[in-house]
């Protein structure tokens, strides 16, 4: 599902990520460990086609099969908006929008029609127990519910890979395990491949395997 191999990153003069390595299988739920500072968030945002490796450095990066390094901007645009889900920290929703309407967005820029996509949108926040609340406003739902909403949206495109950042940092305990829990279920429900940052310890012993990053280089 994801192969990189050599991946640099500099900010300034700064190198953030030293050569890194790896390998995730279609259908696997990865964890990505480490302290702050480790360059986890910037690995994860290179694997996720939203930032770049350093082009000097002779590096290769597969996703779905597919070579992003040989790729245009704009067809790494499409690219990811029609095989990569993103899951944050912060939900990222647009407060002006209601859950269905926040769900619709990716499908909506993908080019998708109306009915088609506020129907797989409804069945995506049924699935999630959040059928009576698609009317409702980010304003008006828990953060539980917010992030509920976010991982419906990173699921509307029918993506090929799911990439958390700190996906239950912002959420009660109670919130967490709910939502630690339906990674696996949606793994097994849809196939979904899983990239998580995360410093959550229960989540990453709960992965089917975990990266433990430092310095910049995955340790184990």
């Amino acid at each position: 599902m994801i192969v990189a191999k050599n991946i640099h990153k500099y900010y300034g003069e700064v190198e953030i990520l030293k050569g890194v390595n790896l390998h995730i299988k279609k259908g696997e739920i990865v964890a990505i460990v480490g302290p702050s500072g480790a360059g986890k968030t910037t690995l994860l945002q290179i694997l996720g086609t939203l930032d770049k490796p350093q082009k000097e450095q002779n590096y290769e990066l597969y996703v779905d099969g597919i070579s992003i390094k040989n790729l245009s901007d704009k067809e790494v645009s499409a690219f990811r908006n029609q095989h990569i889900g993103f899951i944050f920290q912060f939900h990222q929703l647009l407060p002006e929008f209601t859950a269905l309407e926040n769900v619709c967005i990716p499908a909506f820029i993908g080019g998708k029609g109306k009915s088609e996509t506020e129907t797989r949108a409804k069945e995506l926040l049924d699935f999630l127990g959040l059928s009576h609340r698609i009317n409702h406003k980010p304003n008006e739902l828990s953060g539980g519910e917010q992030q509920r909403v976010a991982v419906a949206r990173a699921l509307i495109n029918k993506p090929s890979v799911i990439f958390a950042d700190e996906p239950s940092g912002n959420l009660d305990s109670a919130s967490a395990k709910n939502l630690h829990e339906l990674f696996f279920k949606l793994r097994d429900e849809f196939g979904q491949t899983f990239v998580l940052v995360t410093h959550n310890k229960e989540l990453a012993e709960m992965a089917d395997r975990t990266l433990t990053m430092k310095d910049g280089v995955i340790v184990d």
